[in-house]
């Protein structure tokens, strides 16, 4: 792998991630029954931190949770014949609340459709919105993030790799050629 670019370091990254909970709150009209869920991994630090930059400007913590969306991949099959089966992961309630997902990268959308189909399979939620850092594009499903950090026009033998420094000792966004 080739790096090609550095996309976002950690004063970028916090920036974006503000810039999303500011637009969650308006779009929101508030934090009223809002839960974020992170998938993981780096989907649930990222929700972490956005829950405390809403705080910081609503006053108000808003309950985050995380999807383990494993037993919902659409490849299970093509990974492995026995696939592992991981418990329940999200451990607050989504019943008729507003979900906001929460991933580090939009590409195929094959994951979010996995996370939205284990938060269907928890309760039915009165919405499900997403929030994603980078955009990257090549859809294969038709799914759209309601906040998008950094749209990233990429090929396909390209990587986008996102490091966050609760798993990974600092903060960044690259890019890599394959």
């Amino acid at each position: 792998m080739v790096l090609k670019a550095v996309l976002l370091d950690e004063k970028a990254m916090k920036r974006t991630l503000t810039r999303i909970s500011h637009e969650i709150i308006e779009k929101n009209k508030g934090v009223e029954n809002i839960i974020l869920v992170g998938i993981k991994r780096r989907g649930v630090p990222l929700a972490n931190r956005i829950a405390d930059m809403i705080e910081s400007i609503e006053g108000k913590r808003v309950p985050v949770g995380s999807v383990d969306i494993t037993l919902y991949r659409d490849d299970l099959t093509t990974i492995n014949t026995q696939p592992i089966v991981k418990s329940e992961s999200i451990e607050i309630s989504v019943k008729e609340k507003i979900v906001i997902l929460v991933d580090d990268v939009l590409y195929t959308g094959r994951t979010s459709r996995a996370a939205i189909e284990a938060i269907i399979h928890a309760g039915r939620p009165e919405a499900v919105q997403l929030a994603v850092l980078i955009d990257r594009g090549h859809r294969e499903l038709p799914i759209r993030a309601d906040y998008v950090g950094k749209n990233v026009p990429t090929s396909k033998s390209e990587m986008v790799s996102v490091k966050v420094a609760e798993l990974d000792e600092n903060d960044s966004v690259s890019i890599f050629e394959l």
